[in-house]
């Protein structure tokens, strides 16, 4: 089942997704391969802390996020991967290592890699490790409002 508070969110905003049921998967690759779909349209979710404060990277699943590139579009001294230790208890709807990039539903920013911005749809996990939710780029961005910018390598 999706993350009840994303799932909710989309439906009160008349969005229209498409969920995909796939095998358990645990890294976006992965996950992009089971569930059939381009790995430039899968997000990755990447939790980091710019200036000690938590934040959502998210980044095609074939890429990683450069930490001085994103330091510099956040305006942060510091820049971070998070541990699962901290972000654990964040997403109380979701599987740790599978929260949806919708940082907008958590009280966190989002950084968004300028290659997502790209295609027509986006997918991401939906708060779990064998479904995806997938929907246009336009309404993801629309309702999360991230920063976008090159950080992603």
């Amino acid at each position: 089942m999706p993350a009840q508070k994303l799932k909710q969110f989309l439906d009160d905003q008349n969005v229209h997704y498409e969920m995909i049921s796939h095998r358990p998967a645990t890294s976006a690759i992965a996950t992009a391969v089971a569930a059939h779909v381009p790995q430039h349209d899968m997000a990755k979710t990447v939790m980091v802390r710019l200036n000690g404060k938590m934040a959502m990277a998210v980044v095609p699943a074939s890429h990683d996020v450069d930490l001085q590139r994103l330091a510099k579009l956040a305006g942060a001294k510091t820049v971070t991967l998070a541990d699962e230790d901290e972000f654990r208890d964040l997403f109380p709807d979701c599987d740790l290592g599978a929260m949806p990039p919708f940082g907008n539903l958590y009280g966190m920013d989002v950084y968004v890699g300028e290659e997502l911005c790209e295609d027509d749809q986006i997918a991401f996990n939906a708060g779990n490790h064998s479904e995806l939710m997938q929907m246009s780029y336009r309404d993801f961005s629309r309702l999360c409002k991230p920063t976008i910018g090159k950080f992603a390598m």
